[in-house]
């Protein structure tokens, strides 16, 4: 029987990471992590695909993990943390689950194996070894367009059946898939959809919440349409959801998290809109529809 993680629904943000002349800005990570703290959030993923987590190196993970749990300690607030992790490679895997073993993190979110397409079986294989390899909860991240492969739902139903196999980041931009699972899925199997443009349909349809990277902006709207769904409210629901439905298009105009982080710089939370190559900055024309959202905002 699985154990139960009903504290793992609700709103989760992927936390940027920001960096200043090529190097992990600590006072804006500081401030971002203090600000989000304040705000009606459920949960924090670090180091997964908005915090460029495939361009920090160990060292830089690990200082990345320890300054936002000083952090929250400071600001007071328990907020359970996820680290991200990805690879094509199962004993690699397993390994950085033993080497984090002591890290100041609740959990993992960790992608299906990209590039080398593996079968249904073999992802099957991949996250049992993973989920041996730890005590903590793991949520697999299903997102095909990244990895090449999707995990169809009779697999992610096997693995649900794993102790520490706690839920999803749904990703597999497959209306009909998700909802089959939030047909099929046990009780305490939990569904966050990381679509941002399906935040509100998926929490119609059953979802427990979601990874949400749009949701660095606007936050508290974002978690006032979340409980107007929980309290029963579809009529008020859908009408906070259209006041923000526009911000993820925007958000993902250009590939992120550079829009995010465009906005972030531009509101004084980050010292920097800094990406790591292969991203780049947005481009003029995005960064000038940016200002006039933040200015709306504003005013």
């Amino acid at each position: 029987m699985q154990t139960p993680h009903p504290d793992l629904g609700g709103l989760w943000l992927p936390l940027v990471t920001p960096f200043r002349d090529g190097a992990l800005d600590e006072a804006s990570l500081r401030r971002l992590t203090r600000h989000y703290a304040a705000q009606p959030i459920d949960g924090l993923i670090l180091a997964a695909t908005t915090g460029e987590g495939l361009t920090l190196d160990e060292a830089e993970t690990e200082r990345l993990v320890a300054v936002v749990a000083e952090a929250l300690a400071a600001a007071g607030r328990r907020l359970p943390v996820f680290l991200g992790i990805s690879g094509s490679d199962t004993r690699k895997m397993a390994k950085a689950l033993v080497d984090t073993a002591a890290w100041p993190v609740d959990g993992y979110l960790i992608a299906c194996p990209y590039y080398s397409r593996p079968s249904q079986d073999g992802m099957v294989r991949h996250f049992t070894v993973l989920a041996a390899s730890t005590a903590r909860p793991i949520l697999i991240y299903n997102i095909p367009y990244r990895t090449g492969v999707n995990l169809g739902n009779a697999a992610m139903l096997e693995l649900a059946a794993l102790p520490n196999i706690a839920g999803v980041k749904d990703c597999s931009a497959d209306m009909a898939q998700s909802c089959d699972l939030l047909r099929r899925k046990p009780a305490d199997f939990v569904v966050l959809t990381g679509e941002d443009a399906f935040f509100h349909p998926m929490l119609t349809q059953g979802a427990e919440g979601g990874i949400t990277a749009s949701a660095h902006i606007r936050t508290r709207d974002f978690a006032a349409m979340r409980d107007l769904v929980r309290a029963g409210d579809a009529a008020g629901a859908l009408v906070a959801w259209r006041a923000i439905c526009d911000l993820p298009p925007l958000l993902f105009a250009e590939p992120s998290p550079a829009p995010i982080k465009h906005w972030l710089w531009r509101e004084g939370l980050i010292a920097s809109p800094e990406v790591r190559l292969p991203m780049t900055p947005v481009s003029e024309t995005l960064a000038a529809r940016i200002g006039h959202a933040v200015a709306a905002l504003a005013a």
